[in-house]
């Protein structure tokens, strides 16, 4: 049995002479069945794209007609469009059209109609769907504001999901909220069932679909670094105890912004436990960051350059690999397709740069935070997204923060972000890469940090303690000990040099408090 599916644009007139000849073939040949589809014009470019990109066909005008294989399974065998479909009719069943152009107009303007009329058929069923519910917390940030845009815009999750969005913040930024979700509604979406706000701790997360954590506001009481990692046990506390108790078994959960991205990440898997393998950390920002860099560097545009992976801490002490970053569309002596590509690392002859200010820019981005403000982290969340639920780009490598399990020597419980592909729903490390493999000492000093704000988080551990290799060590012991020393000889040197060493001690006290550091608001 031959089995065709014919879909086209509601409106398109070769659709329309495409189906009178399906529907003879049909009605005179015993093995041949159709199955029609059409689509809305202004949908129809959509989703078609979406269709080719799934079964990996190249096509872009309407109709689209191919064969399901029914008796071998696997994806359907296109055939193409109204032009190969008339030579197949006349080839294999000696039939064709003389459908006259007037004549195809009229069936089209029909068809439209009568597809507007089923999709307003449709509309009561709609509000049967369960829409999916995506929870933004911390919703009064700038963030947010430009969160709310793309969510809406089916970008996200698809143009066949409508989403119900709840903004939930503190008391205080209700009136904030509700500026913000009036806009939301007036957007008038067609992807959104409903926009709400939430204020009461209690009722947060209710049967959430998605849950987005947004940065948190550092209370003005909070002044040392130690303090404020500490600050976030209590609500890492609350929000995890809320979501195993409210949201639906198959919530995801996902933390952009930053500050302390791997920590929160790790505390919330801590606190509940139950959803721990759909709990994950945004890098794509700093991915995007050290694109950026690089692009700039070879004079090109940063959607040109892939596959630059993000290790360890997102918002710290981090590891930006250069090693199986490519380039396309370069301009350069050697030109090739647009899939051809050359590794980055192989036209930067500049290994100062590589290695010193490269690394030095990317860190001051990261510890300022005056490149991820807004924008940046909300497209770097909406994006991540996109990629758990309809997969990263065939071929990509792309950076996320999970919760590690051993891979690339990782200690097991921390939040570290690594290689990873999205596919059907999850993601994926890539643990088969090549040449990929982390220094020993590197490794050990990312890790370092992130355990540390772990054991701060807890109460374990009282301050942060720099890491110092070997070497290190028994450079700053050396000088401890020199330090000791020139403190006796000093004790026992004449009197008339005690107002100097009133000043050095001083300064050292002065550069002592450098150490403990603080968090200027």
């Amino acid at each position: 049995m031959a089995k065709f599916v014919l879909a086209g644009r509601a409106d398109c007139p070769f659709y329309a002479k495409a189906e009178l000849l399906a529907d003879y073939l049909q009605k005179n040949l015993p093995d041949f069945r159709i199955y029609k589809i059409t689509q809305h014009p202004h949908v129809w470019e959509e989703w078609l794209k979406d269709l080719c990109e799934k079964n990996k066909w190249n096509h872009k005008n309407s109709p689209i007609i191919w064969r399901e294989l029914l008796d071998r399974g696997g994806k359907g065998l296109l055939l193409g469009g109204y032009n190969e479909f008339l030579e197949h009719a006349q080839l294999y069943y000696g039939v064709t059209s003389g459908m006259t152009t007037e004549m195809m107009k009229v069936i089209a303007q029909e068809n439209l109609e009568a597809h507007m009329k089923k999709e307003l058929e449709k509309e009561p069923q709609k509000d049967l769907i369960e829409p999916l519910r995506v929870w933004i917390t911390s919703a009064s940030t700038s963030a947010c504001c430009h969160l709310i845009p793309i969510l809406t815009s089916g970008e996200v999750f698809g143009t066949h999901t409508q989403i119900s969005i709840t903004l939930f913040d503190k008391k205080r930024a209700e009136e904030t909220l509700q500026i913000l979700a009036a806009e939301t509604r007036h957007l008038v979406s067609p992807f959104v069932r409903s926009v709400a706000v939430c204020t009461r701790a209690e009722e947060a997360f209710h049967q959430a679909h998605v849950v987005i954590i947004l940065d948190d506001p550092a209370e003005r009481d909070v002044r040392t670094l130690e303090a404020y990692t500490r600050s976030r046990v209590p609500l890492c506390r609350l929000f995890g105890h809320l979501i195993e108790k409210n949201a639906h078994e198959s919530v995801r959960v996902i933390v952009g912004g930053k500050t302390f991205i791997n920590l929160k990440t790790v505390l919330l898997i801590r606190f509940a436990p139950k959803v721990a393998h759909n709990i994950i950390a945004v890098a794509l920002g700093v991915e995007g960051q050290a694109k950026a860099a690089v692009a700039r560097k070879l004079k090109t545009t940063p959607s040109c350059i892939k596959n630059v992976i993000v290790w360890g801490n997102i918002s710290g002490c981090g590891y930006v690999d250069l090693r199986k970053a490519k380039v396309y569309r370069y301009d350069s002596a050697v030109w090739g397709p647009p899939h051809f590509s050359r590794p980055v690392l192989s036209l930067i002859f500049d290994s100062e740069w590589v290695n010193r200010e490269f690394v030095v820019t990317l860190n001051e981005w990261i510890a300022t935070g005056r490149q991820f403000q807004g924008i940046l982290a909300a497209h770097s969340i909406a994006t991540t997204l996109k990629y758990w639920y309809h997969g990263s780009p065939p071929g990509e490598i792309v950076s996320l923060g999970v919760l590690s399990g051993g891979q690339f020597g990782v200690p097991e419980g921390v939040v570290f972000s690594m290689p990873v592909k999205c596919e059907n729903g999850t993601w994926v490390v890539l643990t088969d890469l090549e040449d990929t493999e982390l220094d020993k000492q590197m490794l050990t000093r990312i890790t370092n940090d992130l355990i540390q704000e772990i054991l701060i988080a807890f109460g374990d551990l009282r301050s942060f303690q720099p890491y110092r290799s070997e070497a290190e060590k028994i450079i700053f012991t050396a000088k401890k000990d020199n330090q000791e020393n020139q403190q006796v000889s000093d004790e026992r040197t004449d009197s008339t040099h005690s107002d100097l060493n009133q000043e050095e001690e001083k300064v050292f006290v002065m550069l002592h408090d450098y150490e403990g550091g603080t968090v200027k608001e």
